[in-house]
């Protein structure tokens, strides 16, 4: 009879034992996938500022650029640091497309300023929009950044 409560005791001690150390496990799992999701969407909120800036800050470049033969040298400067921002954080096609939108505004500085009718024609022809396939390679990023996440 002893021996029966012996195992009995030592059965009982190994399950509380196991019991625990699972609660221990489940509990640093949980925490790592908290910390990991709370890392990614700090990441993504970083990437939202800094793509939201450089759309504004391209956006005013352009129009500039478009009015104006002289540039607008502290408005580019902002633009190629917010690229050099993206190269430490973005993939290699949204930095690509941000190098093509800067190449393309200095280019434009060197073209005749645009009459409002001309803008008018631009916007209605879709020639205007610089920034489409910028935001198209933000989109396709954060679709991948969201499928790493889970």
């Amino acid at each position: 009879m002893a021996d029966g409560s012996i195992v009995t005791a030592l059965a009982a001690l190994a399950g509380t034992a196991v019991g625990r150390f699972t609660s221990v496990i489940a509990g640093l799992l949980s925490h790592r996938l908290q910390v990991r999701a709370q890392w990614f969407a700090h990441e993504n909120s970083r990437r939202q500022i800094l793509y939201r800036e450089f759309i504004e800050e391209a956006s005013k470049c352009y129009i500039d650029a478009l009015q104006h033969g002289t540039a607008d040298i502290t408005g580019l400067v902002g633009l190629y640091a917010k690229i050099s921002r993206m190269r430490v954080l973005s993939s290699d096609q949204v930095v690509e497309r941000a190098d093509d939108i800067a190449k393309k505004i200095l280019d434009t500085y060197l073209e005749p300023d645009k009459s409002f009718i001309e803008l008018r024609d631009m916007a209605k022809n879709g020639r205007i929009d610089l920034l489409y396939q910028f935001s198209v390679a933000c989109r396709e990023e954060f679709e991948r950044f969201r499928s790493q996440q889970f």
